[in-house]
């Protein structure tokens, strides 16, 4: 076991153009909590928001100089980085660097919060935290707690269950290899989606004993530019797509979203006429889903029940899932298909 083992998604540290416009979307969208805030050296300030375990911290440059305001520049609003909760953050660091991952900050203790951060893919890096037993997880260099912890409404958003990245064509395999010999993540699944004329493939890694869990997608450029290759185009190189949110009960959160003004992408109704056809409900009925939009895969695990937000970013790149697992293990690729088969149908009605 190694100092890489174990690593789970600690929070997402999000750059922005306005963090409190962006805290502000989480709060009264996906009902999130403000945890804690802070400005840092007169350079940053910075907005904690969170629910169940999920934890996003929105970062905003006050100079010119800060990267935080390159990153909008290049990519505008979006995850610069994805920490890690690390028992050793200097060891992890440390073999991450001696494995070939550069060094964008040296380990360093803070109010007995130990960070340190190496390079992930494109302009998105890895931070390492370490926080002694008992610690507030709200607690972070440059970060006090707020009065009020949790006084969010509790919408049923547990976790991070993985993130979307969106890479240029031919960077999936040494990407895939720079987490499995670099960070010691698992390769835990792979498939290539062709959707009409269409296609990507894509690679999920998860860190070794932990949760940390990326799909690592690129598109096909034997076939049609998609939505891939937009993503890439428009965000100006690679980057985090979308972050799925888990949830126990995915109509009863979906609708409380709705409730809140959370808009999804709509699902043509062909889909759920065909429903019968694929699969059995585990859970949930065929109505609920249809008045929601919810979409519901299977795999030889069990099923899972998952619906995408519609993106609010100026370049239509970054947006959230929320994702309900009865078991299954994949990651809803039938769903592609699927609604791409209601809709061939659709234009047939």
């Amino acid at each position: 076991m190694t100092a890489l083992h174990g690593l789970t998604v600690d929070h997402l540290r999000f750059h922005t153009a306005d963090a409190e416009k962006a805290a502000l979307r989480m709060r009264d969208g996906y009902g999130m909590g403000t945890l804690a805030e802070g400005v840092r050296n007169g350079a940053e300030t910075a907005t904690m928001v969170g629910a169940g375990g999920i934890r996003m911290v929105f970062v905003q440059a006050l100079t010119d100089d800060h990267p935080a305001a390159g990153y909008v520049r290049a990519h505008g609003d979006g995850v610069a980085d994805i920490a890690l909760t690390a028992a050793d953050a200097r060891a992890a660091h440390d073999l991450a660097v001696s494995r070939g991952a550069g060094s964008v900050a040296a380990p360093v203790e803070r109010d007995g919060v130990v960070t340190a951060t190496v390079t992930g893919f494109g302009d998105v890096t890895h931070t390492f935290v370490q926080r002694p037993a008992g610690t507030d997880v709200r607690r972070l260099p440059g970060l006090s707690p707020v009065d009020g912890f949790g006084d969010g409404a509790d919408l049923g958003l547990l976790a991070v269950d993985h993130l979307a990245v969106c890479l240029e064509p031919g960077r999936l395999d040494p990407t895939v290899a720079y987490y499995r010999d670099v960070l010691g993540f698992e390769l835990i699944f792979e498939e290539r989606v062709v959707v009409g004329t269409q296609a990507m493939v894509s690679r999920i890694v998860r860190s070794a004993g932990g949760d940390a869990t990326l799909t690592l997608i690129e598109p096909d450029q034997d076939l049609d530019p998609g939505h891939i290759d937009d993503f890439v185009r428009d965000h100006g190189g690679p980057g985090v797509q979308h972050i799925a949110l888990s949830t126990a009960d995915a109509v009863g959160t979906v609708g409380l979203l709705r409730g809140r003004g959370v808009e999804f992408l709509p699902t043509p109704d062909a889909y759920y006429r065909l429903l019968g056809e694929r699969l059995e409900l585990r859970r949930h009925s065929v109505e609920e889903l249809r008045e929601l939009g919810v979409l519901v895969d299977e795999d030889h695990d069990g099923q899972l029940f998952q619906i995408f937000a519609r993106s609010t970013h100026p370049r239509n790149t970054v947006f959230f899932e929320v994702i309900e697992r009865l078991g299954a293990t994949t990651f809803g690729s039938g769903n592609i298909r699927a609604l791409y088969e209601a809709v061939e149908h659709g234009r047939e009605d």
